[in-house]
């Protein structure tokens, strides 16, 4: 009976002990995976417009993201993965902030460069996400 105590014991310390850093890596897997489908939308967004062979503005907010064909001002691309107004919805418990909205080029190319600030909103820890005027897209801090 004593040696289930201990047992439990232990067990008790080692939950304790290990209930914080799930919680950390929790928050930062949250966040990275936030991240990662801002990038991959981003990247999608650029091949559109290589597929299209036209400019593809990305316009991505805290609750959804869309394409724009021709530039910003053109109309919503409805396809696979969007709704019937063209939005897909964008990852939740974050916040988003942007320099510009990116409009990819028949050859990839981003003009203006952007940068999306990802934030978690429970713990308040940023990952950037770039898009670089070749058209390169990275994850970074």
């Amino acid at each position: 009976m004593a040696e289930v105590a201990v047992v439990i014991g232990i067990i008790g310390v080692l939950a304790t002990l290990a209930t914080p850093l799930f919680l950390t890596y929790y928050q930062a897997s949250r966040l990275r995976v936030a991240a990662e489908e801002i990038a991959a939308f981003l990247n999608q967004g650029r091949q559109l417009g290589i597929r299209e062979n036209a400019g593809v503005c990305v316009h991505i907010t805290t609750t959804a993201m869309h394409y724009h064909l021709g530039g910003c001002a053109g109309p919503t691309w409805i396809g696979p993965g969007t709704d019937s107004a063209g939005n897909v919805k964008a990852p939740e418990g974050i916040t988003l902030a942007t320099t510009a909205d990116p409009v990819f080029n028949y050859l990839g190319a981003a003009t203006p460069g952007a940068t999306y600030t990802v934030t978690n909103t429970q713990d308040n820890h940023t990952l950037r996400v770039s898009v670089a005027a070749s058209g390169r897209i990275s994850i970074g801090p």
